[in-house]
């Protein structure tokens, strides 16, 4: 099989299976426990925890481990914004994009039924903010609660311009999460450089295990617990903890910092070879991001004129994998709510696939792409009424 989703999830690199397995057979002790059996389990999460910290160049005890990416991100907006309430007795403001990924918007949405109030401010066609609309809206007031923005965006690979927006924020006294889920690890998320004071990740985007993810929360901030009934994780994330994840993630960390930026200049070029290769071949195609700053593995690229789930089967049947839209809302009929946020019309929306390059891939297999995926196009197109 060819692999080209990695946006969406990625294989477990065998040596984050090795530092795994001991966790998932003779170390099964409860951390929390004071005996020998709990003590080696502790420290294999310790050393997952500093590893983390290490990447995002922070405290190891303002790392928090959760179960994911999604986790996180409700930790962070509703935590925050509970910790306002119960401190000011106000429900604050939230302030994010409507380009951001579902974890963000539901929780955001969760988050108004309970009376707090939500602005949504719109991306340009390139799939950017407009950092100046932003702290206009800022400085009028209300001042907001929170601020979160995506770091990359998750179909087309944008990265958004959190280093202005963070200083920004910070000057004004505005807390500031970023969604790092799909950049950690590809790209520098370090919280002094962008201003944030939350950053949420995840392990099974990086050759990690799924369950297993982080939320960075910088010291003195306060947030509530999404959950009770424990004191793990300085009292702020109750559960027995998933040691067998959390060494996975601890591990898959320290890989993806070490090759980035050779893994980022090889990503790029297979990258850049598949989209100039569509283009030359397939033709009235659309590049999504395409003049943004972008994530170097992520292509977006619709197909005028056919349907994304037809090009997806016509791989799928050649044993190819890429995606359309986001893996969280796959199988929803509408178009990707990114791609019509940016503006794209519905019909185009709906033809585009997201290619997204990882681990293991190389150029035989774009060029086989290259190959299969013209002859696809070609016949959808001419029996299409799209």
């Amino acid at each position: 099989m060819i692999y080209f989703d990695h946006n969406a999830t990625t294989p477990l690199r065998a040596e984050v299976l090795a530092a795994m397995e001991p966790f998932l057979k003779e170390a099964y002790g409860n951390p929390s426990s004071v005996h020998e059996a709990g003590r080696v389990v502790a420290d294999g999460i310790d050393e997952a925890r500093v590893s983390v910290a290490a990447a995002l160049n922070v405290r190891p005890d303002e790392i928090h481990f959760t179960s994911g990416g999604t986790e996180s991100d409700n930790w962070a907006l509703k935590g925050v914004m509970e910790a306002e309430w119960l401190r000011c007795k106000t429900r604050g403001t939230l302030l994010t994009s409507s380009a951001e990924h579902h974890a963000v918007l539901d929780s955001a949405a969760a988050l108004e039924r309970r009376g707090f109030r939500v602005d949504y401010h719109a991306v340009d066609g390139a799939g950017l903010i407009d950092v100046d609309r932003l702290l206009n809206t800022i400085d009028k007031g209300p001042k907001p609660t929170l601020v979160s923005l995506l770091h990359a965006n998750n179909e087309t690979g944008v990265i958004q311009p959190l280093v202005q927006i963070g200083t920004e924020l910070r000057k004004r006294g505005v807390l500031f999460h970023v969604d790092a889920v799909q950049s950690f690890g590809k790209v520098d998320v370090h919280p002094e450089f962008l201003g944030a004071d939350l950053i949420s990740l995840s392990a099974h985007k990086i050759n990690g295990p799924k369950g297993s993810g982080a939320l960075y929360v910088r010291s003195g901030v306060e947030i509530e617990p999404l959950l009770h009934g424990g004191g793990q994780e300085a009292g702020r994330r109750p559960g027995t903890l998933h040691a067998a994840g959390i060494v996975g993630l601890g591990a898959a960390t320290r890989i993806a910092e070490a090759g980035r930026r050779v893994t980022a200049r090889r990503l790029q070029s297979l990258r850049d070879r598949l989209q100039a290769g569509l283009i030359e071949a397939v033709g009235d195609v659309e590049i999504h991001g395409g003049e943004a700053d972008r994530l170097v593995q992520t292509l977006s690229v619709s197909f005028t004129g056919v349907e994304a789930e037809a090009v997806l089967l016509g791989l799928d049947q050649l044993g190819i994998a890429a995606a359309s839209g986001a893996a969280c809302t796959a199988g929803q009929p509408d178009p990707s709510h990114g791609l019509l946020a940016m503006g794209v019309a519905p019909r185009q929306a709906a033809s585009a696939i997201r290619f997204s390059l990882g681990w293991g891939n190389d150029e035989a297999q774009v060029d086989e792409v290259l190959d299969v995926l013209p002859p696809i196009i070609a016949r959808l197109r001419a029996m299409s009424v799209f």
